[in-house]
């Protein structure tokens, strides 16, 4: 038994109505399933936001608080620290992630936390080793070879993001779902966290 930590972020605005939210649920109660020595920690960043983010407001970690800041910021960065999995729904808003879900990567992209750089410059992810799976949730197609393709930017930004920290993730996504296929991405999708290997 692992005895490990899963972090699951919810950020959708919709609630019962969302298909990340439906996603995330089932990767969770997939992982758990393999693993009930797993402690989730739950978190919804549409019920219980964090604010935009400011010098005060950011995590006491982080060098532009001054070693003065917020303890909930501070409270998502060390729940991210002590994860082993994280499981995040990222619904697809105008093009990109919700601004919930935003503020939340702000807490977690900080200096000598998750990341660092070398004396030529290079960045050095320090969240290596954490899995990563993303419950992808869009209205529309954005594969390569999409006409839309290039106005994607959660997936993409997502994992540039979570590259940039050391971390791979992996995603499972729901598309079509304003385009008249709303079931059967969901089908898809729910299907896929169900396959999902275990560890």
């Amino acid at each position: 038994m692992s005895n490990g930590t899963l972090l699951h972020i919810d950020s959708s605005i919709l609630g019962g109505h969302s298909v990340s939210r439906q996603v995330t649920s089932a990767i969770v109660s997939r992982l758990t399933a393999a693993d009930p020595s797993l402690k989730v920690v739950y978190r919804d960043l549409a019920a219980d936001p964090l604010p935009h983010a400011t010098p005060t407001s950011m995590p006491a970690d982080h060098p532009l608080s001054g070693g003065q800041g917020d303890a909930a910021s501070q409270q998502a960065l060390d729940d991210f620290l002590a994860a082993d999995i994280v499981v995040i729904g990222a619904p697809m808003y105008n093009f990109s992630i919700p601004t919930q879900l935003r503020a939340w990567i702000d807490r977690i992209l900080v200096p000598g936390k998750t990341f660092a750089y070398n004396a030529d410059g290079t960045v050095v992810g320090l969240a290596a080793g954490k899995r990563v799976i993303v419950a992808l949730a869009r209205g529309g197609h954005y594969g390569n070879n999409a006409a839309a393709a290039a106005g994607e930017h959660a997936e993409t930004y997502l994992r540039w993001v979570f590259g940039f920290i050391g971390i791979t993730p992996e995603f499972i996504a729901a598309d079509g779902i304003a385009a008249g296929q709303r079931d059967a991405a969901l089908e898809g999708a729910l299907k896929s966290a169900a396959a999902l290997k275990a560890a």
